[in-house]
Parts: C-alpha cells; structure tokens; sequence
C-alpha cells in the first residue's frame, strides 16, 4: 500500500513503490518537499490527488551516448532557432500543457509550483524562438549535478528535439552527472534514452546531487 503523507515534509524509501511505481499519496506541491522529493528519486505525477512515484526500471538519458540523427544534426547546424535558457520558464510550462497534447498531469497547479522552484534557481528550462515567437522548450528540475527533465513541447517542426540536443550540450558542459526523464518513450529511446534499475539510479542519483553544478 502507498504511504499516505500529512503535513511533515518527508517520504518513505522509494523502494517501498508499488508494481507500478507508485510510492506515496498526498501531502502538497510546497518547494521544500519537491526537492526532497527528487533528492529521494520520487516525482509527483498527479494533483488530485497528488501522487509520488518512483518506478523501476528508470529512464535516463546517458550524455555521452546521446543519438541525434544525420538529418536532426543537419537540421540544427542549420540554426533554425534561436536558443535561450531560462528566459520564459512559466510558458514552457504552459506550452507543454497545452490543449491538444493528449492527456497531461501539467495543471496550473503544478505550473505554479515550478514555478516557485524555478525562482529558487532549481528549476530550469530552454527556448526555442523563431520570429520572436516560442515554438519549443523543455523544462526540468535541477539539484547538484542532477536534472530531471520533465515536459518539452513543439509548435515548429524538431523545437523540442533541438531544445533537447542543446540541453544535453550545456549539461555536459557544465558537468551533470545524471540526466533522468523518469520513463522512456519511443521518441527518447530514439534520441539513446535507456533504462536502469532503481537502485543503480538511486545510487548515481545519491553522487549527483551532491556535487556542486550550476546549471
């Protein structure tokens, strides 16, 4: 059974999930307990309720074998964006909310308190302008050498890929030793994205977030 969480910020071991992954139900979106959250390999995928997750496998993205494709690295010396960092979190945000996304877990609810991460400095996102206009981003949350990206959107065709390759970049950069994405889907297992056992994950996660990076 999941943990039902009060008011005290705290979470119980991650291995305690479900089959599913589901580790706890309740508590708040408060910026304290979401960092400890990713701090304990927990996200939250749900307001109403809330609910705390930690699946098993995990997905992340190892830097060093990131795939972009001949066409996609064409395609991005071609410099067909401008790219900025942290320059509109909230609409990345809410460009991945938007209608006709499909079904997403992004309520203003979370949009708000990401946004409260995002004026502590751990929260972060990339842009992708063409025209003065935002036609792509990503987002994630960013602890140490630790980021855990969330939602990237596209309004132009490969804004959320080029985000993407340009977030790698800069992560490996700046040093970042682990890069999560939570669960693989068919686009990120395309882009090299695999999948490692929770307590691998939780054991490079325990190094990440203890190094000093800045994102």
């Amino acid at each position: 059974m999941p943990a039902i969480l009060d008011q005290r910020v705290r979470f119980p071991d991650p291995r305690t999930a479900d089959g599913e992954g589901l580790v706890a139900i309740g508590g708040d979106l408060s910026a304290p307990r979401l960092r400890l959250a990713y701090r304990r390999g927990i996200f939250p995928w749900t307001f109403n309720p809330i609910t705390w997750w930690s699946p098993d496998p995990r997905a992340i993205f190892e830097q060093e074998q990131f795939h972009v494709s001949r066409s996609l690295a064409k395609f991005v010396r071609q410099q067909p964006f401008e790219i900025t960092r942290d320059r509109a979190f909230r609409r990345v945000m809410q460009g991945c909310a938007a209608p006709g996304r499909g079904q997403t877990w992004i309520t203003p609810e979370f949009i708000e308190a990401y946004a409260r991460l995002h004026e502590q400095g751990h929260a972060h996102s990339v842009e992708c302008w063409r025209a003065g206009e935002l036609v792509g981003g990503i987002y994630g949350v960013s602890l140490g050498g630790f980021f855990a990206g969330e939602s990237m959107f596209h309004r132009a065709t490969n804004a959320s890929k080029v985000a993407l390759c340009h977030l790698v970049g800069h992560l490996r950069a700046r040093g970042f030793a682990l890069f999560d994405i939570q669960m693989i889907t068919p686009a990120t297992r395309q882009l090299g994205a695999v999948e490692i056992k929770r307590e691998d994950y939780l054991k490079r996660l325990r190094v990440a977030v203890a190094m000093e990076c800045e994102f």
